[in-house]
């Protein structure tokens, strides 16, 4: 019979009960909160939206519980570096800056953009001169941020805000003249051309250059947390190939958003 030295034993032993502690532990995920459909709160105060399902079905998968964390967006990798939670499920594109400081799992659907203006706005994104010194509306801290900084910050007022709701707010009252925003979101929070709305999209969708609008949203883990990242992906691949997530996402869109 195979004795294991005294240390190698404890070791061994000390490593399967931190791993049977951590499995008895909630599962921490940050979310920035309102991000409809993907995240948002019922007027109830219920969590919800197709993140929000989709990461409760991983985690009943992983036999793990989900605590949803709510994090502002400047300060969401911050916090995951620090360790306040397991991982950042809220919409989250992969870019090469972001790889440096974070582990994703595989992506699990795509993340167009779209500028937007109110009906009746002259703007062609094909031609700089009609944009100068225009106002357009980021959310601060997002890809969407840093494309319109680096392609049209030397000819429009770009002007910042903390949440997209903020944003959001700004264009349907006209103190903006146009908007760089998640489709997504322009369709929940605007009715973006929809009969009646005075918001219309001013662009296709917009998905490149993928050096800003990176390869896909995906999780973001501590990067020493391979294990998990590993969980997580099995479990996607799982979800994708039973119908799961076909079923969750023409729940809440009605557009193709897979990968």
């Amino acid at each position: 019979m195979l004795r294991l030295p005294y240390t190698l034993s404890i070791t061994l032993a000390s490593l399967l009960i931190a791993v049977s502690a951590q499995a008895d532990e909630p599962l921490k995920l940050a979310v920035d909160i309102p991000f409809e459909p993907f995240e948002y709160r019922l007027p109830d105060g219920t969590l919800t939206g197709f993140e929000v399902e989709l990461g409760e079905e991983v985690c009943r998968r992983i036999e793990r519980q989900c605590e949803w964390v709510e994090q502002g967006w400047d300060g969401i990798i911050p916090g995951l570096l620090a360790r306040k939670y397991d991982a950042i499920m809220s919409s989250m594109a992969i870019t090469e800056e972001r790889r440096n400081k974070v582990l994703f799992s595989e992506p699990y659907y795509s993340n167009p953009s779209v500028w937007v203006t109110q009906a009746g706005q002259e703007i062609d994104i094909e031609d700089r001169d009609s944009l100068e010194g225009l106002s357009v509306g980021v959310q601060r801290g997002t890809i969407r941020d840093n494309y319109i900084t680096d392609t049209y910050g030397d000819i429009v007022d770009v002007r910042r805000y903390a949440t997209g709701e903020d944003l959001a707010l700004d264009v349907r009252t006209g103190r903006l003249d146009a908007a760089f925003m998640y489709y997504p979101l322009a369709l929940s929070a605007l009715d973006v051309d929809a009969e009646g709305s005075n918001i219309v999209t001013s662009s296709p969708l917009i998905r490149e250059p993928k050096s800003y609008f990176g390869h896909g949203v995906a999780v973001a883990f501590h990067p020493r947390n391979e294990a998990l990242a590993a969980q997580f992906n099995e479990a996607l691949r799982e979800i994708k190939q039973d119908g799961t997530y076909d079923e969750l996402m023409h729940k809440y869109v009605d557009y193709d958003i897979k990968i």
